[in-house]
């Protein structure tokens, strides 16, 4: 039987390396047993990682712009608040894993602050960092694995795709391939031709493992841009006067918390800053484990190597990102490619954080990306958030019905909590009649997203 070209990457090793030392050795997730690794190695996986995650300063921003925030200062909010996260995991955590804003909160957090409940960018920031102190807080006991599981699979599952199918639809309407009124753009448009050419072609870039692939495809579009019109008749992309240029300090939303606002919003901010909480927990926790078995950085036990403090880096990431304006900061599960480069120490987000740093002075190229560029890279990141759906076990009624909810509701009414509240109203009902346990944190989610609701209508009708 011939061999699968695409198995064989993905299973062989790279060759031995010479044994750990130095500044490795400081910066392995276990000192006195480090992993084999190289310099050569760790710069090789940094490179790696960042091409394959380094769509998220164009495509943060544009998820982001819905707030009404100013553009140039998002892209600015995003590679900083991705530098300092890497950093913290570089040094505290010490693994291969690399941070940046998180897609999928990041478009909670714009959902929260457009949806027209009064909510500003600083009340959604309190709310990023209320979920990154309880982050930090629950990283330094046993309660993390308690509180990951007490979400029924079904709910988990509706969240993260629900969420996946919302992002691609923010893709597909910024492209131009859906209208406002809910109908598919018109190819007669050069511009939305080039989008829905790009959004069919991105997935085989995907599928023959092109490195940077999603970046590519945002560097092509951009470039055919030039000279393809928009609807106003001009090109697409306009390129700056300067490519390179000093980042702006971004002075309008650091440190930009509205407490006030936030406690005059309770009923919808204490679900999302809970969101924002749980989020955060179980992509670092899926991330995390994910990335360190595949490094072989596991014990036989299946224990992660600097767990805690892992998990305390990932915490502290999302407090600094708060800070610096920007949404949940979290592990980037697209740190496994430089794994697959041979990352194995906290040297590779390192390396990352300074490639990040190096991007913020690349501001104006990036703000002259257009919408269209961004599609297909948005689709894709949708499209890779449904994966989690295989863990759904179907034969079971409440889970189908209360992830399917979610999913339906997300997408249609661009309201995350109505969608989190119907599916797990439903799987609460269900299992009450199946007679199956229910964990206290779900209960209390009932409860506070039944006051959401209650309160929501009663401030439409007022």
């Amino acid at each position: 039987m011939r061999a699968d070209p695409r198995r064989t990457l993905l299973t062989r090793s790279p060759p031995p390396a010479p044994p750990v030392t130095g500044l490795l050795r400081f910066l392995s997730p276990d000192r006195s047993n480090p992993p084999p690794t190289t310099l050569r190695r760790e710069i090789l996986a940094a490179l790696t990682t960042f091409g394959a995650m380094g769509y998220v300063v164009v495509v943060n921003p544009q998820i982001l712009s819905l707030t009404g925030a100013d553009r140039h200062a998002l892209i600015v909010i995003t590679a900083l608040a991705a530098m300092v996260g890497s950093l913290l995991m570089g040094l505290i955590g010490r693994l291969p894993v690399a941070l940046a804003p998180a897609m999928g909160t990041n478009a909670v957090f714009a959902m929260a602050v457009a949806g027209g409940h009064g909510v500003t960018y600083g009340t959604a920031l309190v709310m990023v960092l209320m979920g990154g102190v309880a982050f930090t807080l629950f990283s330094a006991t046993r309660l993390r694995e308690h509180v990951v599981m007490a979400f029924p699979e079904a709910i988990r599952v509706g969240l993260q795709c629900g969420l996946g199918l919302f992002i691609a639809k923010i893709g597909l309407r910024g492209g131009g391939l859906l209208t406002p009124a809910g109908q598919f753009g018109d190819l007669r448009h050069p511009a939305v031709l080039l989008a829905f050419a790009a959004v069919l072609l991105t997935p085989v870039l995907v599928l023959l493992r092109v490195p940077a692939a999603l970046l590519l495809s945002i560097l092509a579009v951009t470039l055919i841009g030039l000279a393809v019109p928009g609807a106003d008749g001009r090109m697409l992309t306009h390129l700056p006067s300067a490519l390179v240029q000093a980042p702006p300090w971004p002075s309008d939303y650091v440190m930009g918390f509205d407490f006030a606002s936030f406690t005059s919003h309770l009923a919808l901010a204490l679900p999302l800053a809970g969101y924002f909480f749980l989020g955060d927990f179980f992509s670092a926790t899926a991330t995390l484990i994910g990335v360190t078995r595949r490094a072989g950085l596991m014990d036989a036990s299946g224990r992660m190597p600097n767990a805690r403090a892992a998990y305390l880096a990932d915490g502290l990431g999302s407090i600094a990102g708060a800070c610096l304006g920007s949404p949940t900061v979290a592990a980037y599960v697209e740190s496994a490619t430089g794994v697959e480069s041979g990352g194995r120490t906290g040297l590779t987000p390192i390396l990352v954080a300074l490639l990040f740093a190096l991007a913020t002075f690349l501001w104006p190229l990036i703000a002259a990306i257009p919408p269209q560029a961004t599609t297909p890279a948005l689709v894709m990141v949708g499209v890779m958030m449904m994966d989690g759906i295989r863990h759904l076990d179907c034969t079971r009624l409440e889970n189908t019905v209360s992830a399917v909810l979610i999913m339906l509701l997300t997408v249609t009414t661009g309201n995350l909590v109505v969608g989190l509240a119907a599916g797990a109203f439903a799987y609460t009902f269900m299992a009450l009649a199946l007679r199956i346990r229910l964990s206290p944190v779900l209960l209390l989610t009932d409860g506070l997203l039944a006051l959401y609701l209650l309160l929501s209508a009663l401030a439409r009708h007022s």
